[in-house]
């Protein structure tokens, strides 16, 4: 780095000090004022007091914690670049942390030379916007003249390591850069001028970069849209609208990124997952069996004085079992495997299976579990009978374990228009209305007095809403907190069926 006058300030936020104090000394020598937090309150009360230009956020922090940070940043200070510090177990948050606005990311353990090449790199980025911005005063009346622009501005354009295209509110292009050709696979010869389809083949983001563009003056307005190009790389593209002074639309401006890498990654975590999953659920139900041998008649007497801990053992045996279930429907829920499965199923079969099968654990709660079916037989779906009874058994098992005791659960089937209908309901602890938005969420879990003994993984209702929306079906929740609940899934059974 060009050392300054004054010293471009730099915060480092993460609750490792040895991680502050070693990216302290590496930034220090590069010329840079390095200020440190060990939290992210305290991390936001620098930004107030001191004048940052970048900051190195670890996104797995006490406390406030550094997706929560990063949304504070880019809210309250829209010209600092975030750098997110990320382990190989939140490549996935990394790249959410990406999509809400984060500069790059750096994997935890790193060299000196990756951190002076990531920091470095976010300074030519900062460079190269301030001066973006002293040229729009200068001259940038309309996006129509960008393409015949003076020949600084277009080599800036050019420089920037991700594709960036620039469509007028018809919708054709008027600016792109050779990252953009490249990403997309364009011939050299292609000029600018032609509507937007012309470059891009996914139909998505042409619609998406079209809505933006001729939408009313929205300073905030942009979105995020990942695709797949035929040659099997994935590309993630950010879509803004660019506005005159006086706030008029004058068209979209779109960023470009490979992400390929990130969602290798990913997958290599999803291997990971499924593998370990298959590893230790056969011991886990060997190990359940014999624990249900010893608690069986004949046996209790024998073991009195342990019989407490058996029950223990075999509860914790089971929320083990239900983990590894979970881990592995997730596993081939991202793989996609349902969509591969597909076959006739005749949702009464399932739904009977279902309540058969949860039947003695609805009892040993002393709970009431009955099914309600239409007099005629309902028609077959198009579904994988695995997913779909992981669905309904997802949905029922949760009504009995959040029912209290002497409570009752019904499953009921129906059609609905152009949909099959199953409402699952119950007469248990019911969900506060803030909670409704956040309960489908991956390992999102109520928790409060009520709940605090109730063991589960935060996955079932997260696997339930991923399957149903593969088969372009609905689920509506109806909850009266102390009274109970009713989930509603509606799946299509085409026109008129």
């Amino acid at each position: 780095m060009t050392r300054q006058e004054e010293p471009v300030s730099i915060l480092v936020v993460d609750d490792e000090r040895d991680i502050r104090d070693g990216c302290e000394r590496i930034l220090s020598r590069m010329g840079f004022r390095v200020a440190k937090a060990a939290d992210g309150e305290t991390g936001l009360a620098v930004l107030a007091e001191e004048p940052i230009s970048i900051v190195l956020l670890d996104l797995k922090m006490p406390g406030l914690d550094g997706m929560e940070l990063l949304s504070r940043v880019n809210q309250a200070h829209p010209d600092i670049l975030v750098i997110v510090i990320t382990g190989y177990a939140t490549v996935e948050t990394a790249i959410e942390a990406m999509k809400m606005g984060a500069y790059d990311f750096i994997s935890k353990p790193f060299q000196p030379d990756q951190l002076r090449l990531t920091v470095e790199r976010a300074m030519e980025r900062k460079r190269l916007i301030e001066e973006a911005k002293r040229l729009e005063r200068e001259r940038q009346k309309t996006l129509l003249d960008l393409d015949a622009e003076k020949s600084r501005t277009r080599t800036i354009i050019r420089a920037l390591p991700h594709g960036v295209a620039v469509t007028a509110p018809d919708g054709r292009l008027v600016l792109m850069n050779p990252a953009f050709r490249g990403l997309l696979g364009l011939e050299p010869s292609m000029a600018p001028g032609q509507h937007i389809s012309a470059y891009v083949r996914d139909e998505g983001l042409c619609d998406l970069v079209l809505e933006i563009s001729k939408a009313s003056g929205k300073p905030d307005l942009a979105a995020t849209y990942e695709f797949a190009t035929p040659d099997e790389r994935y590309l993630m593209g950010r879509c803004t609208q660019v506005l005159s002074e006086e706030g008029e639309c004058l068209g979209a401006v779109m960023v470009l990124a490979d992400i390929t890498d990130w969602k290798a990654l990913d997958k290599l975590k999803t291997e990971f997952l499924a593998r370990v999953s298959h590893e230790l659920r056969s011991p886990l139900s060997t190990i359940d069996l014999q624990l249900a041998l010893l608690l069986g008649e004949g046996h209790a007497d024998k073991h009195r004085d342990d019989h407490h801990l058996l029950v223990r053992a075999k509860e914790r045996t089971q929320g083990l079992i239900s983990l590894i279930r979970d881990l592995l429907d997730l596993s081939r829920l991202e793989w996609g495997v349902e969509k591969q499965e597909l076959k006739e199923v005749r949702l009464n079969d399932v739904l009977s299976a279902v309540v058969e099968s949860l039947s003695p654990q609805a009892r040993s709660r002393n709970h009431s579990l009955s099914l309600k079916l239409p007099p005629e037989e309902l028609e077959p779906l198009l579904a994988d009978p695995v997913a779909l009874e992981s669905v309904f058994s997802n949905l029922v098992a949760n009504a009995i374990n959040y029912t209290p005791e002497g409570g009752a659960i019904e499953v009921e089937a129906g059609r609905d228009g152009h949909y099959l209908r199953v409402d699952v309901s119950d007469t248990g602890l019911g969900i506060e209305p803030q909670y409704l938005e956040t309960i489908f969420d991956k390992f999102y879990r109520i928790k409060n007095e009520k709940t605090r003994y109730i063991t589960g993984t935060g996955l079932g209702l997260s696997i339930v809403k991923s399957i149903v929306d593969g088969l372009d079906g609905k689920i509506e929740v109806a909850s009266e907190p102390g009274k109970g609940s009713r989930f509603r899934v509606l799946l299509p059974v085409g026109e008129g069926g």
